[in-house]
């Protein structure tokens, strides 16, 4: 039973994903850059599908079939790869952000795929956090700030931290609401993750953040779990 749970949440996570993709090749062909924030964005919708995997085998289908082939693909995409495919979202942006956005998603599913909710925080931070920081710095940023040869805006920055204090309220807010420990739903870790998550992604270079800004929001709310007494 178990595994038919996990399979089928396994289809609807590959249905979820090819339908961005169809949309941002096919739909948003002429808009690449667009594509690329669209597609990083919408892949962190999967946080709220990962209920659907359960049991021990939860992290064989999440990370073996999932998060692997999507690491491998992602690389194909890139300019590293030897096999060369064309597609809208890594000219746009830097060639290797999608391969270390499927990192991390890799990497929290291997350690917390029994903790769904860490690994909401992680991928909220680095998807809807660091997408929207791109996307409104790209249109409205008009004051910018440079460091490590790497330059951002206010502009984006504040609207990270706005952005993902909300969507940290909705994410957590959402595992509380099907049953997972009140404790996680914390106002004030909240605030300070989105905090933090939004220094760092500031200072982080050349798509770096796609690394440091999930694995510092996740680190953080561990600290704050331990700290609380509430980490399970």
């Amino acid at each position: 039973m178990v595994f038919d749970g996990n399979l089928f949440g396994l289809i609807i996570v590959y249905i979820y994903i090819a339908m961005i993709l169809v949309i941002s090749e096919k739909i948003l062909k002429n808009r690449v850059s667009f594509a690329r924030k669209f597609t990083h964005i919408m892949i962190g919708n999967i946080i709220f599908l990962l209920p659907l995997f359960s049991g021990t085998e939860a992290r064989i289908f999440m990370g073996l079939f999932f998060c692997v082939p999507l690491l491998i693909f992602t690389f194909l995409m890139t300019e590293y790869s030897p096999i060369k495919i064309k597609n809208n979202i890594t000219p746009s942006g830097h060639s290797l952000g999608l391969f270390y956005y499927v990192i991390s998603w890799t990497t929290l599913v291997f350690f917390f795929y029994n903790q769904p909710y860490i690994i909401a925080v992680g991928i909220a931070a680095m998807s809807y956090g660091d997408g929207f920081a791109s996307l409104i710095g790209g249109k409205l940023g008009k004051h910018k700030y440079t460091v490590f040869g790497d330059t951002k805006s206010f502009e984006g920055s504040i609207a990270m931290f706005l952005v993902l204090i909300a969507m940290l309220c909705v994410c957590l807010g959402y595992y509380v609401f099907i049953g997972y420990p009140p404790f996680i739903l914390n106002l004030f870790a909240i605030v300070l993750i989105a905090a933090v998550s939004t220094v760092v992604e500031g200072i982080t270079p050349k798509g770096l953040d796609n690394l440091t800004v999930c694995f510092s929001a996740v680190i953080l709310y561990i600290l704050l779990l331990n700290i609380s007494g509430h980490f399970i």
